[in-house]
């Protein structure tokens, strides 16, 4: 079984959009004070996935076990594959699950068995746990992420986690007893966390590769396996009867009739990020008042498993699974079932857990007002609340953040915007500096007047096409200075960029990290690092939405950008596009003499209108 840090954030792909940190349900991501990537720290990690999912440019990655697989299939022992009951909802593009079993058997396995039995009986036994009322109430613990959860941020409920394993480990046992000690398993599911669930377990309880399902769809099409290559074959014994229902949240409860009916039931029932936060919360305060169970699952149903295909539809997969199992049901051996279920009714379902408390301390508030007042939240009184841009509920709490040394200063858009203004204030000094410098070098000027003279003539007839563009136009080093801009950028941007275009027309020199949000600038960063383009990104800012393409003009040293406010309608592109391209036909010998003192500067202005003019005509071919 592999080991190791269960997710990976790759630094050479990273925009640093923070949205891992947004979306961490327990900040086990930092953020590193000098390079500002951010970081997952393994010991803080629940296994949730959902910085994973939410990761635009696929940066975060998760521990592979693909590898291992191989080789155990190669190592000519027995193998055993364990598939997860949300199969049905996962592979809607197989007709028939029994086509499905045997596109497993072909990747070597010789036992391919379903959870579900597992399943039954583990519900069976939280059936009796409930119904043994002894004053005490419980969580369930077949979700990897909810016990590492509360092992981690609240160990002292540790006790009320129900002690009995989860499906997955149910069934190995099954398995072992069933076909002998030595025999190897694989178990595969929708759950990156039991990745890390597994290595727990030893002996007949052991799990040697967990398989996400998206893993075991690579492995199909590595062994090119496909539905209309194999025959039918049934699941081997022994068979799950209402387990089938568990990748639904209350189908765990239905396996066996828990109640949870509403006036009578002793059980909740709720699942999703932060439905199992606050449940958890209002346990460890309320559960004097509360009085019932807890049945919790971190995603929405082990059907929106981190481990499935992007893109899942949660309520189709639902449908998908009730089919499924109404479609077992139809033929199921009810007699067989209750005659093996008192076959396994003595196995050893128990397990123990250990706390590994991951709470950092809260640093003293004379620390916290030091970091408040870096940001500039010193004294307010709302400090409670917040934007929750930089990924944390409130202000207060990412000052104990920053304290902790989990983030930085600059995650706070208040403070860099605090920053942007001090930078206006050094950019009307500095202009005052060169207004006096200016005088000095009148002399100079006049001997240079001619030059002059022909460079702004070139100068004015980009900037009289640029600033006739409809769209926002700049243009950034690598550096993220501003080569020049045109006034519906200006616009685009606000009152900040405008009154810097009173003290220096276009913006030049102006560095774009003090004008756009991180998230934003980030973009040009991406594009010049990597030399590719971004095309027609919606992009938020402020109240309006903006469709972004982003461009290299030249290999990591310039970009061009083209902003456009979604919501005026796109005006006469094509007689735009003619109009440009009828100019620098127009003027190319001008452009010839022009680019001999002007050196680079016409021939990237030229590439910059040759790229405005592509990027018009792919929008408007769209």
């Amino acid at each position: 079984m592999p080991k190791g840090p269960l997710f990976h954030i790759s630094h050479e792909t990273c925009i640093k959009c923070y949205s891992c940190i947004r979306i961490c349900p327990v900040k086990a991501i930092k953020v590193d004070t000098v390079t500002e990537f951010p970081s997952i720290i393994p010991e803080r990690c629940i296994g949730c996935g959902s910085c994973y999912r939410a990761c635009a440019p696929n940066s975060i990655s998760y521990r592979s076990s693909i590898e291992a697989t191989r080789t155990i299939l190669a190592s000519r022992e027995k193998v055993a594959a364990i598939c997860d009951p949300t199969i049905s909802g996962e592979f809607h593009d197989i007709t028939d699950y029994r086509k499905f079993v045997e596109m497993i058997r072909q990747l070597g396995f010789s036992i391919v068995s379903e959870a579900s039995f597992g399943v039954d009986l583990v519900a069976m036994k939280y059936k009796e746990l409930f119904e043994n009322f002894k004053g005490k109430y419980h969580f369930t613990s077949n979700c990897p992420s909810v016990v590492s959860y509360i092992e981690k941020y609240y160990p002292d409920l540790i006790t009320n986690l129900a002690p009995i394993v989860s499906p997955m480990v149910a069934t190995a046992k099954i398995i072992r007893q069933n076909y002998g000690q030595d025999i190897k398993v694989v178990f595969i599911g929708p759950c990156i966390a039991t990745k890390d669930e597994a290595l727990k377990f030893e002996g007949d309880a052991k799990i040697d590769a967990v398989l996400t399902f998206v893993e075991l769809r690579q492995l199909f099409h590595e062994f090119n396996i496909r539905e209309s290559q194999v025959e039918f074959s049934e699941f081997d014994a022994p068979l799950g009867f209402k387990g089938s229902l568990y990748p639904i949240s209350h189908g765990f409860l239905q396996a066996v009739d828990i109640s949870e009916n509403l006036l009578t039931g002793s059980v909740i029932t709720t699942e999703g990020r932060n439905n199992m936060v606050h449940a958890v919360k209002e346990f460890d305060s309320r559960i004097e008042l509360i009085r019932r169970n807890f049945n919790l699952f971190y995603d929405e149903g082990c059907l929106m498993g981190p481990g499935t295909s992007p893109g899942g539809e949660k309520f189709l997969r639902m449908s998908l699974v009730t089919d499924y199992a109404n479609k077992r049901l139809t033929t199921f051996d009810k007699e067989t079932w209750i005659k093996e279920i008192g076959y396994y009714e003595n196995l050893d379902l128990s397990r123990q857990f250990e706390p590994d408390d991951q709470r950092l301390p809260v640093p003293d508030e004379d620390k916290i007002e030091e970091v408040l007042k870096m940001i500039n939240r010193e004294g307010h009184i709302n400090n409670d609340v917040g934007c929750e841009s930089c990924g944390y509920t409130n202000c207060r709490d990412l000052a104990i953040a920053i304290s902790q040394g989990l983030a930085t200063t600059e995650m706070c858009h208040v403070f860099s915007g605090h920053n942007r203004q001090e930078y206006i204030q050094t950019l009307r000094t500095t202009n005052d500096n060169l207004a006096k410098t200016k005088a000095a070098l009148k002399e100079s000027e006049e001997q240079a007047r001619h030059e002059h003279e022909s460079q702004k003539e070139s100068a004015e007839i980009i900037s009289t096409m640029l600033q006739n563009l409809l769209s926002g136009v700049v243009i950034v080093d690598e550096d993220l200075k501003i080569y020049q801009s045109n006034k519906a950028f200006i616009r685009i941007i606000g009152e900040e960029a405008a009154m810097i275009d009173e003290v220096i027309p276009g913006l030049v020199g102006a560095d774009l990290k003090s004008l756009l949000p991180v998230h934003f600038y980030k973009m040009f960063s991406y594009v010049l690092t990597s030399d590719e383009t971004i095309e027609n990104k919606d992009v938020q800012f402020g109240e309006i939405k903006l469709g972004v393409s982003i461009f290299p003009i030249r290999s990591h040293k310039y970009a061009g950008g083209i902003l456009r406010d979604m919501y005026v309608p796109e005006v006469r592109k094509e007689q735009i596009i003619t109009r440009l391209t009828e100019v620098i036909d127009e003027n190319f010998d001008m452009v010839q003499k022009i680019a001999y003192l002007l050196g680079e500067g016409a021939s990237k202005t030229e590439q910059m209108l040759n790229s405005v003019i592509d990027s018009y005509k792919d929008t408007t071919k769209k």
